[in-house]
Parts: C-alpha cells; sequence; structure tokens
C-alpha cells in the first residue's frame, strides 16, 4: 500500500502531457538573430566556440548545432590547430540546455525532433572522439545539452560558479546527451543518484564529483585562457601542464569536503537496485533523514522517466559512447511523441 502512495501522484503523467511538458521547460524566449549565437574563431594555437546567447542561457539551438558540428570536424583535421575550446558568453551559464522552442511552433514537429536530437548527439560524439584537446570551459549553468558538449570532452573546467544538474526526470524525459555513459562510470552509484534525483552540484563538487577534470577561480578564467592561446605548437602534455597549474592554485573551497561524502553509502547502498521499486523500498527502510529527502524529491518525478532512466544508466555502462547516443536517440524521439 505504501509503494501504491508514491506512485500514485506520479501516475498521471501521458504521452501528452509528458510532451508538453518537455517542451515548455526546454523552450526559450523567441530569437530570430541566428547569426550571432554561436562564434567560431582561430585564435592563437586554438579553435574558440563560444555559445553566443547570454540573454538565454546560451541554450542550444539546432542552427547553433549545425555551424558547430562542420568547424570542430575542421580544426580536428586543421594541423595548424592543436587545440579546441569550448565556452559560454556572459558569465552566467555555459549552456543551460537544449532549446527546442522550435519544436512545439514547427508544422513538422516530429521531423524537428528527429533532427534536433539526431544533430546534437552526433555532435556529443563527435566532443568525445575527437582527436585534439579539447578544453570545455564550463563556467555557471551547465545542464542538459551544455553537458553533452562537455562531460565528454577531455578536459572540463570548473569554477565556484559551475552549477550541474541532469533535471530531465522532473519533466519527462532522461538524462540525455551521453548520460547513459557518463553517469554510470562516476564513482559508486552517484550517477545513478544525479540521474534519478536531478541533484544540483554546485562549484568544487562539479569537480570532486568528476563532472569536471579540473577547478579554477573564476578571477583566474580569463587569464587560463589566455595562457592556452598563448602555447606555441602544444602537445597534450603542455596544455594539461597549464591546467593543472592553475588548479593547483586554486583556493576556494579547496578544503570543504565533497557536499555529498556523508552519505555516499547510503547512495551506494540505496540505489544499487535494478527496480524503481526496489530503490523507493531501500530508501523507506533507510530511514534516514537524507533517505527521506530523496523519496520526497523522487515522489515528484514522473515514474515513467525514471524507470527509463534507471533501465538507460545500467543499460548505457556496458557499451560505448556512440551505442548509448544510439539508444537515447531512440528513447528521445519514443518520450516526445
Amino acid at each position: 500500500v505504501a509503494r501504491r502512495e508514491v506512485w500514485r501522484p506520479m501516475e498521471r503523467f501521458n504521452a501528452f502531457k509528458r510532451t508538453n511538458i518537455i517542451l515548455q521547460h526546454l523552450r526559450m524566449s523567441k530569437h530570430t538573430d541566428v547569426a550571432g549565437d554561436v562564434l567560431l574563431e582561430r585564435k592563437g594555437c586554438a579553435g574558440v566556440i563560444t555559445l553566443n546567447r547570454p540573454k538565454f542561457l546560451n541554450a542550444l539551438s539546432l542552427n547553433m548545432i549545425r555551424q558547430i558540428y562542420p568547424q570542430l570536424k575542421r580544426w580536428e583535421q586543421d594541423p595548424e590547430t592543436f587545440l579546441i575550446i569550448m565556452k559560454g558568453a556572459g558569465g552566467k551559464a555555459f549552456c543551460a540546455g537544449g532549446d527546442v522552442r522550435a519544436i512545439s511552433e514547427a508544422k513538422k514537429a516530429k521531423q524537428m525532433s528527429q533532427d534536433f536530437f539526431r544533430e546534437e548527439y552526433i555532435l556529443n560524439n563527435a566532443v568525445g572522439s575527437c582527436q585534439k584537446p579539447y578544453v570545455a570551459l564550463i563556467h555557471g549553468i551547465t545542464m542538459g545539452g551544455g553537458v553533452g558538449l562537455s562531460v565528454h570532452g577531455q578536459f572540463r573546467v570548473a569554477t565556484e560558479k559551475s552549477l550541474f544538474a541532469m533535471p530531465e526526470t522532473a519533466i519527462g524525459l532522461f538524462p540525455d546527451v551521453g548520460g547513459g555513459y557518463f553517469l554510470p562510470r562516476l564513482q559508486g552509484k552517484l550517477g545513478y543518484f544525479l540521474g534519478l534525483t536531478g541533484f544540483r552540484l554546485k562549484g568544487r563538487d562539479v569537480y570532486r564529483a568528476g563532472i569536471a577534470t579540473h577547478f579554477v577561480d573564476s578571477e583566474k578564467f580569463s587569464m587560463l585562457e589566455e595562457d592556452l592561446l598563448a602555447l606555441k605548437s602544444p602537445s597534450e602534455e603542455n596544455i594539461m601542464d597549464v591546467l593543472e597549474t592553475y588548479h593547483a592554485e586554486s583556493k576556494i573551497d579547496k578544503d570543504k569536503s565533497f557536499i555529498l561524502e556523508e552519505h555516499m553509502d547510503k547512495i551506494n547502498s540505496c540505489f544499487s537496485a535494478n527496480t524503481m521499486e526496489q530503490i523507493i523500498e531501500n530508501l523507506r527502510q533507510d530511514g534516514s533523514s537524507f533517505a527521506l529527502e530523496q523519496l520526497k524529491v523522487i515522489s515528484k518525478m514522473s515514474p515513467t522517466s525514471l524507470k527509463i532512466t534507471l533501465r538507460q544508466l545500467i543499460e548505457g555502462s556496458s557499451k560505448t559512447l556512440q551505442e548509448v547516443l544510439t539508444m537515447e536517440y531512440r528513447l528521445s524521439q519514443a518520450c516526445m511523441f
């Protein structure tokens, strides 16, 4: 009986409502000046990609994807480009997610959905397989589509203002953009916890969780970029040395422990089950304030999303990134229509 009480409030989600919630959550205000939405520049030794929609938290559009992908592939083959840097304009966000407003407004919504997710995931795979050192400067909000542009890259640099989350289970979707690949590969069952609850990580915790590879104080961020651009025909080791130097010098929250450190045993225990029902039962039986808080969070999520996500992470734990993105594309279309 108790278990049914957890699920009953969420049973109202149906396919139509789920699609509308996804669209309402992800779409951004009308924006037509697409020419400057992404800046592609050769600077020093690097190709620099700047997501340039600060008023919209640098939300990723299909137009932006179609500009970034071919340029990324060109720089990958260019012998004079030694490094690729991805960053967001405006200081508030790296990228807050995908902007799929066009899908809801398009006459051919299904075709738009197919195009957006397919091309976004192809770009995610290109980031993951990039043959040149790839540095994502994940300052500010980094969610959904922004995670896909960063987490699969070789280097990800966070600051005290970084905010990471995969909140998709709250909107009837699942943590896509390769979430099925990177989440189950985080320490213990941390990725399962983050993917199912949408828990937000801030600042140095983004690094401690393994989402970022380095942490740099935000006041040094522009200097870091300048030093990277100034490198002469750098090797991967040269780039790593610069990042490691700045990381070692960062002071903010250096002595603070990981926010979830004290809860990791509970996370590993409760989220190790293979069904959502058992995870819920594990949290109930644990009975701690932390476990009960997670029960409360989970009770507000779409039950369909929770079950899809758990299966996605279990399946993805033994797949390649490309295999995961293929799986997630099929899931995305099933969720949307």
